[in-house]
């Protein structure tokens, strides 16, 4: 069974150098505003699709404001059968201050 794992700033990198989906779940204007590198924005419009068209064998990481909100929806990934889901630790707002590099 795969298991939820909690995720920092720092490991971020070695996950989008491997591949992993980024997963923003932000508001849309949050996400225009500024977000990870090579993330998608992923709301409620859009989510089916994804769901549909990704590869369940690449590993997802899920990203919010604050770390909170990314775990429930990870969650989400675990039950619709992806094998690798993580949660990106103290979200966006923590990453854009201790590693901006990856935020545009």
């Amino acid at each position: 069974m795969t298991k939820l794992i909690i995720i920092s700033s720092t490991q971020l990198s070695d996950k989008i150098d491997g591949g992993a989906y980024v997963l923003d779940i932000r508001d849309t204007n949050s996400y225009n505003a500024s977000h990870i590198k090579g993330s998608q924005h992923i709301d409620n419009s859009n989510l089916d699709t994804f769901l549909a068209t990704a590869d369940k064998d690449r590993a997802v990481v899920v990203c919010c404001y604050m770390g909170i909100s990314s775990i429930p929806a990870a969650e989400l990934f675990i039950e619709q059968g992806f094998e690798e889901v993580y949660s990106l630790q103290g979200g966006f707002n923590s990453l854009s201050t201790t590693h901006p590099q990856l935020s545009t």
